[in-house]
C-alpha cells in the first residue's frame, strides 16, 4: 500500500512544486513507482512534468465532478515509474462545487484509495492556500512535507499551517504527522538565510531534513521545458541536492532504492540531449 504525502506551504513561491516533482522523479529513477498528484489550479506539477494542458485533458477537476475513474485520468510522464494526475485551471472552482459535497474533507481520500495500492508514494502537490483542496490533501495524506524558503515572510506564516495540521489530526486523519522539512532556495552567504534557517531547526527539530536545496538557475530554468531537473540537467547543483534528498527521504522510509550513479547521471543527460 502506497504512502501517501502532501507538500503543503500556504506561502506561494516557497519550492513547493519544485521539491514535489523533483523528489518524485528521483524516486521514480530509483525503481520506486510515484504517483504525484497537482492539486494546485495553476498546473505547475502538470507543465513541470511535460505533460500539455492545451490538450483537452482529463483532469483531478473530472474525478471531483465524478466524471471519470482515477485510473482514467492517470497519465505516464518523461521518467520511467512516474505518473500524474494532472491539474488545470479548472481545478479553482472545484472548492465550491465541493461545499455541498457529503463528507466534503474526504473526496480525494476516496478518489485515491481507488490506485493506492498501484504505488509506493503518492505525492501531492497542494494550492499556496489553506482551503478545502488542501483540507482534502491533507485528510487523504499519511504525513506532510513542508518546503520553506529560508526568508523572513515564510517563516512567519507556518504559525497557521501547523494549527491547521493540529485540526486536521484532530478532527478528520489522526495519523497524520510532519514528515519533514525540506529548506529551500538557500543561500549560505547570506546572514539573513542563515538566521532563518536556525530559527527553522529550533522550532522543527530533527523533522529537518539535513540536505538542503541551493539557490540554482538550473532548477528555475527546466519548469519552462516541462522537465524534472534529474533530466534537464542532471549533473547540476540542483539535481545533486535533490538527489540527496531522494536519499534521505527513502532512508528515513528504511525503502531499499537503486543507487543513481555518476554514469547514469551521464547516460540521462545524453538522453536528454538526444
Amino acid at each position: 500500500m502506497g504512502k501517501i504525502i502532501a507538500f503543503a506551504n500556504q506561502k506561494g513561491g516557497v519550492g513547493k512544486t519544485t521539491t514535489c516533482i523533483n523528489l518524485a522523479a528521483y524516486v521514480a529513477a530509483m525503481g520506486k513507482k510515484v504517483l504525484v498528484v497537482d492539486l494546485d489550479p495553476q498546473g505547475n506539477a502538470t507543465s513541470g512534468l511535460g505533460i500539455d494542458k492545451d490538450k483537452d485533458l482529463k483532469t483531478v477537476y473530472d474525478l471531483i465532478s465524478g466524471e471519470y475513474r482515477t485510473q482514467e485520468v492517470i497519465l505516464p510522464t518523461l521518467v520511467e515509474g512516474l505518473d500524474i494526475l494532472p491539474s488545470t485551471v479548472d481545478l479553482a472552482g472545484a472548492e465550491i462545487e465541493m461545499i455541498n459535497m457529503p463528507q466534503r474533507e474526504m473526496v480525494m481520500k476516496g478518489i485515491l484509495g481507488n490506485v493506492k495500492d498501484n504505488y509506493d508514494f503518492i505525492m501531492i502537490d497542494c494550492p499556496p492556500s489553506l482551503g478545502l483542496i488542501t483540507v482534502n490533501a491533507l485528510t487523504a495524506a499519511n504525513s506532510v512535507i513542508i518546503p520553506m524558503q529560508c526568508e523572513y515572510y515564510p517563516l512567519m506564516g507556518i504559525t497557521q499551517l501547523m494549527n491547521t495540521i493540529r485540526l486536521i489530526k484532530y478532527h478528520l486523519n489522526p495519523s497524520i504527522d510532519v514528515e519533514g522539512v525540506v529548506m529551500t532556495m538557500k543561500d549560505k552567504r547570506s546572514n539573513l538565510t542563515n538566521e532563518v534557517s536556525d530559527e527553522i531547526l529550533k522550532f522543527f527539530g530533527k523533522k529537518v531534513f539535513f540536505t538542503y536545496i541551493p539557490r540554482n538557475i538550473r532548477l528555475a530554468e527546466a519548469p519552462s521545458h516541462g522537465e524534472p531537473i534529474l533530466v534537464y540537467e542532471p549533473t547540476s547543483k540542483g539535481a545533486d541536492a535533490y538527489l540527496s534528498l531522494a536519499e534521505e527521504f527513502l532512508d528515513r522510509n528504511n525503502v531499499k532504492y537503486t543507487p543513481i550513479t555518476k554514469d547514469t547521471k551521464i547516460k540521462l543527460r545524453e538522453v536528454n540531449n538526444g
